[in-house]
C-alpha cells in the first residue's frame, strides 16, 4: 500500500496575497519559514521511502527547513500550474476584465491548460508508486512538496476523478494531506492538516 504524504510550501508574499504564484520563483516569508519548522516536527517521526521537491524554492525551502532536503529529489512534474499570462494577478483583478473568471474554466492564455496540468500529476503518481517500491504488507510513504494547486489536481488524479475536480479540494500554506487506501479503494485519508506554533 502506498500513501501519498502531499505538503504544501510555506507561506509566501503572494500566497498572502492571494496572487497566483506558478513559476516565479518566490522564497518563503519569515512565518512561512517558522510554519516549516512545525511542519518538521510534525513529519520527524514519518519514514518516507521517497521524498520528491518541486524545484520551486517556495517548495525547496519548505522541504530544506523540515528536514528532508538531503533527500529530496527534484521532480519537475511537481511545479506549479503556469499561469501564463494571469501570473501574479489576483482572481479579483482578472474578473475585473473577465467578469466570471476562473482558472479552473477558462482558457490560461501563454500557460498550461488544466489538461496539461493533469497529465503531469498522473506522472508524478507514477513516479511516486514506482519509488515506494513493490507492494508488500507495509505502507510505503512517499512524500511530496509542493504548490496548492498541483497538489489539489493531483488528489483529484489519484481518486479518479477529473483534473476540474481539484477545484474542491482547498489546500493551505504549509499544510499535509494524505492520500492513502481503503482496501482496494483510492481515497483521502488526511486532507489539509494546518500547524499553529
Amino acid at each position: 500500500m502506498t500513501e501519498l504524504w502531499l505538503v504544501r510550501h510555506g507561506e509566501t508574499e503572494w500566497s498572502v496575497e492571494g496572487r497566483h504564484t506558478g513559476r516565479t520563483d518566490l522564497p518563503l516569508t519569515e512565518r512561512g519559514r517558522e510554519r516549516a519548522v512545525v511542519l518538521g516536527r510534525y513529519l520527524a517521526e514519518t519514514k518516507f521511502k521517497a521524498v520528491l521537491c518541486s524545484p520551486m524554492i517556495r517548495a525547496k525551502e519548505t522541504c530544506d527547513i523540515a528536514g528532508f532536503g538531503s533527500v529530496a529529489v527534484m521532480d519537475e512534474g511537481l511545479q506549479e500550474w503556469d499561469y501564463g499570462v494571469y501570473e501574479g494577478r489576483t482572481s479579483q483583478e482578472i474578473q475585473v476584465e473577465i467578469p466570471g473568471w476562473s482558472v479552473w474554466k477558462d482558457p490560461i492564455f501563454g500557460g498550461e491548460s488544466l489538461e496539461h496540468v493533469g497529465a503531469r500529476a498522473d506522472g508524478v503518481i507514477a513516479r511516486a508508486q514506482i519509488d515506494a517500491g513493490p507492494p508488500t504488507d507495509e505502507v510505503s510513504r512517499v512524500a511530496l512538496f509542493a504548490h496548492a494547486h498541483i497538489l489539489r489536481i493531483l488528489a483529484a488524479r489519484w481518486l479518479g476523478l477529473a483534473p476540474f475536480d481539484g477545484s474542491f479540494f482547498v489546500l493551505g500554506t504549509g499544510s499535509v494531506s494524505v492520500l492513502g487506501w481503503a482496501r482496494e479503494m483510492r481515497v483521502i485519508q488526511h486532507w489539509n492538516r494546518g500547524f499553529e506554533e
